[in-house]
């Protein structure tokens, strides 16, 4: 099943060929084509949101000043872009639902 409490590519390849009957190998390669479509759209700077699971969304952080932990000395970190994940409410209660359960 998921090793350490962690859903993997393989994991999810497997419950499709489970749950729809496809070959282990037709399966792995839809598992890769909806993970490279995703990439690929979050890589042209798109959103990526999934109904009743959530929103990959990319954000730009503007330059600040950060702190060298061993020495306190002030760095200029960057501007970057970062990805966020933020949960859709359904996935949100479902999440508090099996944590209420267990």
């Amino acid at each position: 099943m998921h090793e350490a409490g962690t859903l993997t590519r393989a994991d999810l390849a497997e419950s499709l060929h489970h749950e729809v009957g496809l070959s282990r190998a037709d399966s792995a390669r839809i598992v890769e084509q909806i993970l490279n479509e995703m990439c690929g759209a979050l890589s042209h700077g798109q959103n990526v949101k999934i109904s009743g699971f959530g929103t990959f969304v990319l954000r730009d952080k503007g330059e600040r000043i950060g702190r060298n932990p061993k020495t306190g000395v002030e760095v200029p970190i960057a501007p970057r872009r970062v990805l966020t994940f933020r949960a859709s409410q359904m996935m949100r209660d479902r999440i508090v639902e099996a944590s209420a359960t267990a």
